[in-house]
């Protein structure tokens, strides 16, 4: 009888730990899922640099984000937009004539940077950006 209660308590402490490592990875979960989402809406200045490429040295643009949808709002013939998700990611187009880039990166609170890159019939560019919440 001895053994069966010793096998009994076996099982149970078996689901028992199975039940705690259970709850622990669904609460690691949904923690992850319900992490905190940041408003990126506003003003932000962009600083785009070349590091490879026949592309002008750097670029700079006023950038603002709505609803998480990137857009620019300049008169310099320049078209970019993207967007912005609850987390930071970034993915964003830019255009002007015949040339055109894509870039992606991530940002926080307050800054952001990542990466682009781009081309046109006559060359081919790259490099990194870096952005800054203005207001």
């Amino acid at each position: 009888m001895s053994s069966n209660r010793w096998a009994l308590r076996a099982v149970f402490a078996s689901a028992a730990t199975a039940t705690a490592l259970l709850c622990v990875h669904v609460t690691a979960d949904a923690a992850r899922m319900n992490a905190p989402r940041m408003n990126f809406d506003g003003p932000w200045s962009v600083v785009i640099v070349t590091d490879y490429g026949s592309c002008d040295r750097a670029y700079r643009y006023g950038v603002q984000i709505a609803n998480g949808q990137v857009f620019y709002r300049g008169s310099s013939g320049v078209s970019i937009s993207g967007r912005v998700t609850p987390r930071g990611q970034v993915s964003v187009q830019v255009q002007q004539g015949n040339q055109q880039a894509t870039g992606t990166g991530q940002l926080t609170e307050d800054s952001g940077e990542g990466q682009w890159s781009g081309a046109s019939s006559e060359r081919q560019c790259g490099g990194h950006w870096i952005a800054e919440r203005r207001g």
